[in-house]
């Protein structure tokens, strides 16, 4: 049975239409595939990683397709089990200069000292504390 919009995970409920379309097309996929409705939710939000980036409690497309962080990159087995550093749907991939630019834009106080991984964990905080806002 296909995936309805109300069985969205909130982040993707609020987020544009192909974000949403990404995720439920491949939630149908993995659900074929595998036996663990977690893996299952583990698959599809992987591949809403590719397409889009996580900006405070939504996801936004990215200009480009890939991977946002280490563990994106290394996918399957390695991603499963927890190797590379993961921030959260933020674009590690991004230049500093990008990663500073979302993070003016999200009011993060301190970010002109801040390494381009220092920026990426800010936006990573700065969006997990989104969400919860969101859903209270």
């Amino acid at each position: 049975m296909p995936t309805k919009k109300e069985d969205l995970p909130s982040t993707i409920a609020r987020s544009p239409k192909k974000v949403q379309r990404t995720y439920a097309e491949t939630l149908d996929s993995a659900h074929e595939q595998y036996d663990s409705e977690e893996r299952a939710h583990r698959t599809a939000f992987a591949a809403v990683k590719h397409v889009a980036e996580k900006k405070g409690d939504h996801w936004e497309p990215k200009d480009r397709k890939g991977p946002s962080d280490p563990q994106a990159a290394r996918g399957g087995a390695a991603a499963r089990r927890g190797d590379g550093k993961s921030y959260g749907g933020v674009d590690a991939g991004k230049s500093r200069t990008a990663l500073y630019e979302d993070a003016k834009k999200a009011g993060i106080d301190g970010r002109s000292n801040m390494s381009k991984a220092e920026l990426a964990d800010a936006l990573r905080k700065h969006n997990d504390r989104e969400t919860a806002r969101a859903r209270r």
